[in-house]
């Protein structure tokens, strides 16, 4: 910690108050949460967090995606800016911690700030991104800082798009003003993420915190078999051209492929349908989504390789022919390093028990470190359970997570 600046620590009640009260917004009856992106939910919470910024005396901001934020100005209005946050918005019937929790926490941290008035080096700004989950685009608001996103991607070329510009335009965002939401990366110092692990790790092993050193990289496949139509009854099976039959044997392969050859990547297969789809009729079409997950692009772009070929060869096992069309592909994200250090300097301040750790989940870090450093804390999620009511994290797990933060933005701020 700089020698002029005194040790903080998050107001704790406050925080929690804070969750409690969000949580409410959306609320399930089996105590979920589901905030869709743009929805009445999602938009009541917006303006939820835009009070609880002004009663804390700091600046609300929102730009041209509708990213939200509260912004806590240095002394010298040309200092960079250091972003923190995740996302409000949820999956369907989701949990109470995934994303949300981020948000809280960095509002928190400026509010701590704020009140013990610290001279900054730089600019804070707390934000929320719109559509992290993908209710309408995966990470819809960080890929507009970043500017990847533009007015092309929401028109009807490859799929109607209307409803989702119709949820934009009664949120206020403007197809014509999006590319506008482009930040100057010379501006902005560095981009730090609270977010809960999603998967077992950190629980299983105990431990307080993950210092994420990557992001998985991510790949999807439209996977479309071709046979022919026939009676189920008379065709005998040496005639059979069965696409089903043949994606049934893409999916198990490629599964044993993964586990036996790559046992840190993922495979998943589904969208599942069938042409005719009739239980008297031998399949002519069977088409599938897949989606490849690894932290590590080279091994990722192998994994797509090797299951291409096996796609390829089921097909020809079976006299099928086979297409296969990627969707979506996002290359792994090394966080940065200075940033890691940073982090790992306030765990060791904090005598926090943590660990360097993957993510297998996609979020927001993962799309700003494209432009800028950004750095990623993991709190544990008990059982890994996630995307679900059952979500939870131990409250002092989410304190330690918070003061942390507070620590690492402290140490490169003032």
């Amino acid at each position: 910690m700089p020698s002029n600046c005194p040790t903080l620590r998050i107001n704790s009640e406050r925080l929690r108050r804070d969750f409690d009260q969000l949580s409410e917004i959306g609320a399930t009856v089996g105590g979920g949460v589901s905030r869709l992106a743009l929805s009445n939910e999602d938009l009541a919470a917006r303006s939820w967090f835009a009070d609880r910024i002004e009663e804390a005396g700091l600046q609300v901001r929102d730009d041209e995606v509708g990213n939200l934020s509260g912004l806590l100005c240095a002394e010298d209005p040309q200092a960079k800016t250091l972003m923190i946050g995740s996302h409000l918005d949820t999956v369907p019937n989701g949990g109470r911690y995934d994303g949300a929790i981020g948000v809280l926490i960095a509002l928190e941290c400026l509010r701590r700030i704020s009140e013990s008035d610290i001279k900054l080096r730089c600019h804070l700004e707390a934000i929320n991104f719109t559509d992290e989950e993908g209710t309408w685009k995966s990470l819809f608001g960080s890929n507009g800082v970043i500017g990847k996103i533009s007015a092309a991607d929401i028109d009807d070329a490859l799929q109607d798009n209307m409803p989702f510009r119709a949820a934009l335009y009664r949120a206020g965002i403007m197809l014509e003003e999006i590319q506008s939401a482009r930040r100057d990366p010379a501006a902005i110092l560095g981009f730090l993420e609270v977010h809960i692990e999603q998967g077992k790790t950190l629980h299983e092993r105990d431990l307080d915190l993950g210092i994420v050193k990557t992001i998985v990289g991510r790949t999807t496949y439209n996977v479309m078999f071709y046979g022919e139509a026939a009676h189920a009854g008379t065709t005998t099976a040496d005639e059979r051209r069965d696409a089903l039959h043949g994606a049934a044997a893409f999916i198990t392969a490629a599964h044993q492929l993964i586990r036996s050859e790559y046992p840190t990547g993922v495979v998943n297969c589904g969208h599942l349908s069938v042409v005719p789809d009739s239980f008297n009729v031998v399949p002519a079409e069977a088409s599938l989504r897949m989606e490849i997950r690894h932290p590590d692009t080279p091994t990722l772009m192998e994994m797509e390789a090797r299951l291409i070929r096996l796609a390829q060869e089921c097909a020809r096992d079976h006299r099928l022919t086979v297409s296969t069309q990627r969707e979506l592909y996002r290359e792994a994200e090394r966080m940065s390093g200075y940033l890691v250090k940073q982090i790992e300097s306030a765990c060791r301040a904090e005598d926090v028990r943590c660990i360097s750790i993957a993510s297998y989940s996609g979020h927001n870090a993962q799309i700003m470190n494209q432009m800028v450093p950004a750095g990623m804390i993991f709190l544990p999620s008990v059982d890994g359970v996630s995307h679900n009511p059952r979500e939870f994290t131990e409250w002092r797990h989410v304190e330690l997570g918070a003061n942390v933060l507070l620590r690492t933005i402290l140490q490169l701020t003032v």
